[in-house]
């Protein structure tokens, strides 16, 4: 879900096989990517601890310098970092379940994705399902 001034946009995909990490992540970067502009500020809010700490507290950036060695993810990781210059972005975490309206909204469509029978296949995860 993205909000700028009174506009809303919502993208919601379900992945026949993946994990919640993944798609944690991949809501950050399919939100960059679909940007118009990058002369505004972001701020993303998610609820994510995996994906709020390893941008602020710059271990995906140490990730990236030794080649992600033992690191999952790496596909969508390299995905971010193409975005990551490209904007001025402030990171929020928020508790998960805890009232947050959009946060809650995010909750409602990363569900409706889970059961959805429209499923992408998350070809990179199946392909390395330990990584």
């Amino acid at each position: 879900m993205m909000r700028f001034g009174g506009k809303l946009k919502e993208i919601s995909q379900g992945y026949r096989l993946t994990t919640n990490n993944r798609m944690e992540l991949m809501a950050v970067i399919v939100a960059l990517e679909s940007m118009k502009t990058t002369k505004h500020p972001i701020r993303v809010c998610s609820d994510s601890k995996y994906v709020i700490d390893s941008i602020v507290k710059g271990w995906v950036f140490k990730w990236e310098k030794k080649n992600f060695k033992g690191k999952k993810n790496e596909d969508l990781w390299k995905r971010y970092l193409v975005q990551h210059p490209r904007f001025k972005i402030q990171f929020k975490w928020v508790k998960g379940h805890a009232g947050h309206a959009e946060n809650e909204r995010c909750d409602t469509l990363a569900v409706q994705g889970a059961e959805s029978s429209d499923q992408l296949v998350d070809e990179w995860f199946e392909a390395n399902p330990s990584s």
